[in-house]
């Protein structure tokens, strides 16, 4: 007698851990730049250079890049510059060891840029690190029986996503952009912002495809005549394959995705001028690939001619509860931070989500945050000069997952689909936004599966106690196997002396049961 079984792969989280850091430097602006006169916005970026793990701890270590844009003395014109502050951190994580897998979601929560002089700012960050261990679990379970002599088995059927690959990578994308006929040429680029809209990813035979939407805003300082600081916007979609070795179609990704370094360059157009913008983005990518089955597994076994026993073994399955998301609208009237400085046109806006809070309640997942708006303008007056006002719109969010249990986990992306923000005065902004949250909701049950069979010769003072003929009244919950198992009797025979088309029988039903074939 032989137990067929199958090895069944998962992934869970077996630890978390938190830690917020908070980072402060002042910075000089460097000599071969102009003096600031008037802060216009900032963007930061964390870069992790190593992830550590040892004994219950995780060392981590990177950069914090901070990009700024500002105002400078020479009446009309901007300037940037950036700034780099080195961190370390050690955080405590109970039972990781070295050569641990540890994934880390690192957010810039805060960041405020101050003017201290006009060659020196200060700049305060919070950042927040949220780390987990990963680990590969495999598992094996029995789906059938090998078998000579008489033996009842039943089986069951359990939901169980699997997961396939995890690995990560990158997709590299290379745009080039060219300024209508009304704009001067670029002399040189001043401030870029780059960002991707409905990112989508399809696991297909061998590859995963991606496409989605790329923004591009720049502020460049035109040439010659035109030495003053100038504007240019534009929307591109984008799609590609990304090599995926193992990946099949029909598997269920789950891609995060965020931009990594991103090369600007201006080149020359067919006319040799300098008008072409050349944007060659890579986008780092975390790729976990899933696959959903039924899967068939023994539930029991019990012997007609011997002691039979099924050993079982409690295991986590995963089973998928949900791969979809929704959508949050945001409107709101804002007044700019500045109303002594009023506006005359609105440049650019951007837009940046902060999540604050995310739980499971009933049938679904809460989220707040909040999406800080930053809006670039032309100021009234004879100069016209750029100006920047930052607005915090709040919003709560639920997402719809039905038959969501606080034992289920989750993985959430949110993504700003769109973003208006118009003039209503010129100190009064009209915001419109959709925010986009895609969730991958996984169910997790502990399951008995049959990992192996002990088999023993009958007890045969046992089965002397047994009646050869007996008439058994079905008990509440009692089924024909209960009753075959308990008077080792096979579940055919009882169907075939009862004259039972199924095996479907009520509380109260008087089964005969006969004994025979020791």
């Amino acid at each position: 007698m032989e137990l067929v079984k199958k090895k069944i792969h998962m992934d869970r989280i077996s630890g978390r851990a938190g830690t917020q850091m908070v980072l402060e430097e002042d910075v000089n602006i460097s000599d071969n730049k102009p003096d600031a006169n008037y802060l216009l916005g900032s963007k930061g970026e964390i870069l992790l250079e190593e992830i550590r793990p040892c004994e219950n701890a995780v060392s981590l270590k990177g950069r914090l890049v901070v990009s700024i844009l500002y105002l400078t003395d020479m009446e009309g014109m901007c300037a940037s510059m950036e700034a780099v502050i080195p961190f370390e951190e050690k955080v405590n994580m109970e039972g990781t060891a070295g050569g641990d897998t540890i994934l880390v979601q690192c957010d810039l929560e805060d960041l405020t840029v101050g003017l201290i002089n006009s060659r020196k700012l200060s700049v305060q960050a919070v950042l927040s690190f949220v780390l987990e261990r990963e680990e590969q679990m495999e598992c094996e379970a029995a789906v059938d029986i090998y078998h000579d002599e008489p033996v009842e088995y039943r089986k069951c059927v359990y939901p169980v996503v699997e997961l396939v690959l995890h690995k990560k990578d990158i997709f590299r994308l290379k745009e080039e952009m060219e300024l209508t006929g009304n704009l001067p040429n670029v002399f040189q680029t001043i401030w870029h912002h780059i960002c991707f809209d409905h990112v989508e990813f399809k696991a297909l035979e061998e590859k995963i495809s991606i496409q989605g939407e790329m923004r591009a805003f720049f502020l460049y300082e035109g040439e010659g005549d035109n030495d003053r600081t100038l504007w240019y916007e534009n929307t591109v979609p984008f799609s590609g394959i990304i090599e995926c070795h193992g990946c099949r179609e029909n598997m269920i990704p789950d891609i995060q995705y965020h931009l990594g370094q991103c090369n600007v360059e201006v080149r020359q157009d067919l006319d040799g001028e300098e008008r072409v913008f050349c944007v060659e983005p890579v986008l780092d990518l975390d790729i976990h690939l899933y696959e959903e089955e039924n899967m068939e597994t023994l539930s029991d076994v019990y012997g007609v001619d011997k002691e039979i026993e099924a050993l079982t073994t409690k295991m986590p399955l995963k089973s998928l509860l949900l791969a979809g998301g929704g959508k949050c609208k945001i409107a709101e009237h804002a007044k700019i931070q500045n109303p002594e400085i009023p506006m005359y046109q609105i440049i650019h806006s951007e837009g940046e989500i902060r999540i604050g809070e995310q739980s499971i309640v009933e049938n679904g997942i809460a989220v707040t945050g909040t999406l800080l708006v930053t809006t670039l303008y032309l100021g009234a007056g004879g100069a016209k000069s750029l100006y920047s006002t930052v607005n915090q719109l709040p919003f709560q969010y639920v997402i719809e997952a039905e038959n969501i249990l606080p034992t289920s986990v989750y993985k959430l992306q949110c993504n700003m689909e769109q973003l208006t923000v118009t003039m209503l005065d010129s100190d009064e902004l009209d915001v419109k936004a959709t925010l986009q949250f895609k969730v991958i909701v996984f169910a997790v049950q502990n399951r008995d599966l049959v990992t192996d069979i002990r088999v023993e010769p009958l007890d045969l003072n046992k089965l002397s106690e047994l009646p050869g003929m007996v008439i058994c009244i079905a008990g509440p919950g009692d089924t024909l196997w209960d009753i075959g198992k308990r008077y080792y009797v096979p579940v055919s025979q009882l169907k075939e002396v009862n004259e039972l088309a199924t095996e479907e029988i009520n509380a109260g039903d008087k089964i005969l049961v006969v004994k025979g074939g020791i």
